[in-house]
């Protein structure tokens, strides 16, 4: 298969942008930007994303106890190539506030996640990381969105946007 071609297929998807967050005991508290990010349950209430198996912080993402995301807006696309950036991944201290399961969520993001593992599952050249979703918040706004190898965005329903 071609896996550049393949590639550019699953770019014609277009998906939200977030960051994945965590307070790793040795490492500390670490983003980096995931696009990756889906729903699985409302009831248990269950997300998932995925870690790609020789990123840099894999043992902190898939060791941890809890993880936070972080939905970006379309005004935060600095952040999303920032936290994307290897060597990167430290987070910078004012611009997130930890929630009360120790994790860093981005203030002003367009949604938040706190979330507990609740499963790991290897799949291919990632693992996939399912998440209990313990506490979350969301505001109104524009989502930045990625779609064919480049940003793009949205305009929110209480933007005139339409659903």
């Amino acid at each position: 298969m071609d896996t550049k071609a393949f590639r550019g297929a699953l770019g014609r998807f277009p998906t939200g942008v977030c960051l994945i967050t965590v307070d790793d005991p040795q490492s500390g508290p670490l983003a980096l930007t995931a696009n990756s990010f889906a729903s699985v349950s409302l009831d248990p209430a269950l997300v998932l994303w995925s870690v790609q198996n020789d990123s840099e912080h894999f043992r902190e993402y898939t060791a941890c106890e809890n993880f936070g995301v972080s939905v970006l807006g379309a005004d935060q696309m600095d952040l999303s190539n920032y936290y994307a950036t290897k060597h990167q991944h430290s987070i910078i201290a004012d611009q997130f506030e930890f929630d009360a399961f120790g994790v860093p969520l981005l203030r002003d993001a367009q949604a938040t996640f706190s979330c507990r593992i609740d499963a790991l599952h290897p799949g291919g050249d990632h693992h996939i990381i399912v998440g209990e979703v313990i506490d979350f918040s969301a505001r109104e706004g524009a989502p930045l969105v990625f779609f064919g190898g480049a940003y793009d965005g949205l305009q929110s329903q209480g933007e005139g946007g339409s659903r």
